[in-house]
């Protein structure tokens, strides 16, 4: 089953990846950074070489966002994100692996889920949940 992990951060400093300029990660050792950007890329080449990984993309900044809404016909665009949270959609992975909790454990082993959020959330298919 293909599964979303979903990455949020918090947009003060947009650039990616997020988790190298968490204030949080920052204030880690040099020793401790170094290691969760070593498990971090360990983390990836796993995914890719067990064919779990699927694809994935950084997202821009919110501010340079659109949300478009169309009500009784008529299109409205407003600039910027939808909602005024302090963390926002960052990124994504897709993945396709056995189970909700392989999908969770490959996404507690982002880095951004100890600084901000990962969201795990399972892909539908054209005719329902891809199971």
């Amino acid at each position: 089953m293909k599964y979303l992990l979903l990455i949020y951060s918090n947009p003060e400093s947009w650039e990616h990846p997020m988790f190298l300029r968490d204030p949080d990660f920052l204030a880690l050792p040099e020793e401790e950074r170094a290691e969760l950007t070593r498990q971090a890329e360990a983390m990836h080449q796993e995914i890719v070489e067990s064919g779990e990984f699927v694809g994935g993309e950084a997202l821009a900044d919110p501010l340079t966002s659109r949300t478009v809404r169309v009500r009784d016909g008529v299109l409205a665009a407003t600039d910027g994100p939808f909602i005024e949270t302090k963390e926002q959609l960052a990124g994504y992975i897709v993945v396709d692996c056995d189970s909700p909790e392989r999908a969770s454990e490959i996404a507690a082993r982002i880095p951004d889920a100890r600084f901000a959020a990962v969201e795990v959330r399972p892909v539908m298919e054209a005719s329902g949940p891809d199971v």
